[in-house]
């Protein structure tokens, strides 16, 4: 998979009295790079299933490092790889810039579950119309 890039401009809701963003928000960040990768694949992050239960990719461990500010107004990029595609999870690497600015790096790992209409959660294996759409980078950059 060559590197998916996803394009967002900072709200003035994101920012705090000094017009920085605040941290929580690269998190939102992923997630959202993450479902727009799904949309790119003509995949979906959250899938009714024909026996009642839906399936989806709840994450299950998420880290972000910071380099630099990132300010209202600011066009930035998020760049999503995926670092690894294991039976029942998929482990993202992502990098936010600002023009040549690297902003912040981390990772996300999302679990493929199945939830029950009483809200239980079973991960299971990630079915073969993912795994053909979803591919490791080749050179997946470090978040160090």
């Amino acid at each position: 998979m060559a590197q998916f890039v996803y394009k967002r401009r900072v709200q003035f809701s994101e920012t705090d009295m000094a017009g920085i963003v605040h941290f929580a928000n690269f998190f939102r960040w992923m997630e959202e790079a993450e479902h727009e990768y799904f949309r790119s694949l003509g995949l979906k992050i959250v899938e009714p299933l024909v026996d009642g239960t839906t399936l989806g990719w709840p994450r299950v461990s998420v880290t972000c490092n910071y380099s630099a500010p990132v300010r209202y107004d600011r066009e930035i990029e998020v760049r999503l790889d995926v670092e690894r595609i294991g039976a029942r999870s998929v482990t993202y690497v992502l990098e936010f810039w600002d023009d040549q600015v690297r902003l912040a790096a981390g990772r996300l790992k999302s679990a493929c579950c199945v939830c029950h209409s009483d809200g239980t959660l079973v991960s299971v294996d990630i079915p073969e119309r993912f795994l053909k759409q979803i591919h490791a980078s080749p050179d997946v950059p470090t978040t160090e």
